[in-house]
Formats: C-alpha cells, structure tokens, sequence
C-alpha cells in the first residue's frame, strides 16, 4: 500500500469506474499515440491506458509510487521516468505530438498548464482531473469573476471540454474540495497575430488589477495614444476575450515599433 504524501498533493482515485471514464475521454483515433500520464501513483488510470492504442511513458516523482508500479505493472519497468513533470524538457524527451493525461495534484495543476503552454506545439491534447474551482476557471467564458489569466492564455490555443464533477468520496483521502475532469485539445491557432510574450504581458497585467478598468490596469505598459479612448479600455480585464487581447497587444506592439 501506498501512503498519500500531502507534501505531493496526493489523493488516490479509488473508484475505477471514473478512472475508465477518464481514460476514455481521451480522443484517439489511427496510429498509436505517445501518452504521458503525469503522476500515476497506484496506477489507477494506468490500467486502462496499457488497453488503449498508445505508447505509455509514467512520469512520477514518488518513489514508492514508482516500486508499486515496477510490481504491479512489470510490462512497463522501461516506460517509467523518476522525474518532476515540471522540470522536464519535453521536447529532448519525445519527437512528435504528445497527448498528457493523469489525476493532477492540486498543489501544482496551474503549474502544469503553463507548462503545457510552454509546449503547445507538441501538446496536442490533455486530459486530467484537478481541483474544480481551477477546472471553472480554465474552461469558463469571457464575462465571470471566475475568468482569469490561465482562461484567457489555454483559451488563445486549446479547445476547453468541461466533461465532469468528481465528489471528494472516491478518493483516498477524500479532499475538503469537489474536482472535475477537462479536456483540452490544440486549436489550429499556429501563432498569435502579436507579439505572444507581450500578449502574455498584457493579460497578466489587466487580471493582476481585475477591478480597474483596462485603461487603468494597463497604464504602466504605456498605451499609446491612439487607442486610449478606445471602449475596450472602459472594460475590465474579465470582459475580454482573446481576440481582444490579442487586438490590444497589437496596438502596443505597434506603438513600441513605431518609436
């Protein structure tokens, strides 16, 4: 048995029939694809990925963890990496697209996604459970108080599925929150028409001052002249959708240029 480390955010899905239901919401179709499943524990959702068409790699940080899967799951000793998801270089490690999958810990699931963002490119889908006060937040739509950065940055290149709730019982140990399962799956955005950095730039800078309206939130990135009486700056950064961020980040990219 495996004990729950809470310095690694860990909480065992107990009940199988959502580990299948998980494990199916993964879209795949034709060749085998590259899975990662990030932190597997006891291997819940491992058991019905090995069914599935795919080229399975573990990454877990824990090594008890890890002795329970070499056990448990002998056929996969070699796909085993002894790593932190966060620190990892996905780009040396696989060639091609990769699809990420797992029952993320709480404490590092916002980390995660902006990992993913760093390679959007070769991240094609993921799939994975978490809290589900940051599930809201990623899949929720322009116009909440829920809405914030992560939406705004996953929503500019992934397609956001909410699929599910998960109450707290089917976990050991149970945690004091609901959780839920997304999906995200790359859009056919290849690029920002701006600036991606500086996209980024902005919309941190808009959310960090979410009750001011945009023309005072983004004050200090110097706005230009040209557009400080523009309607989109008597909104607030949660009144925006990515088209509109991506039309402001223009308008200051413009502007620097233009110096």
């Amino acid at each position: 048995m495996v004990r729950p480390k809470r310095h690694l955010g860990q909480h065992f899905l107990k009940d199988k029939n959502i580990a299948e239901r998980i494990v199916d919401s993964l879209i795949l179709s034709g060749n085998t694809h590259q899975v990662i499943e990030i932190g597997p524990g006891t291997g819940v959702l491992t058991e019905y990925l090995q069914q599935k068409p795919v080229d399975l790699k573990l990454i877990e940080i824990d090594r008890e963890s890890i002795a329970y899967l070499k056990e448990h799951f002998p056929a996969l000793d070699t796909h085993i990496i002894e790593a932190d998801f966060l620190q990892l270089e996905l780009d040396k490690l696989f060639t091609g697209k990769i699809h990420i999958i797992g029952n993320f810990p709480y404490n590092i699931s916002s980390q995660i996604f902006f990992r993913v963002l760093e390679y959007r490119n070769q991240v094609s889908q993921v799939v994975c459970m978490l809290q589900k006060e940051v599930a809201d937040r990623i899949a929720e739509k322009p116009g909440s108080k829920t809405y914030g950065i992560l939406s705004v940055l996953l929503q500019a290149y992934y397609d956001i599925d909410y699929l599910f709730k998960v109450p707290p019982g089917v976990f050991f140990p149970p945690p004091k929150v609901m959780s839920a399962v997304i999906r995200l799956t790359r859009n056919n955005r290849l690029k920002l028409a701006c600036d991606e950095a500086l996209f980024k730039v902005v919309v941190k800078q808009g959310f960090q001052n979410r009750r001011k309206t945009l023309r005072n939130a983004l004050k200090v990135l110097n706005l230009p002249a040209s557009i400080l009486d523009h309607s989109l700056l008597d909104k607030r950064a949660e009144r925006l959708g990515v088209e509109e961020f991506v039309f402001l980040t223009q308008q200051l990219e413009n502007s620097r240029e233009g110096r």
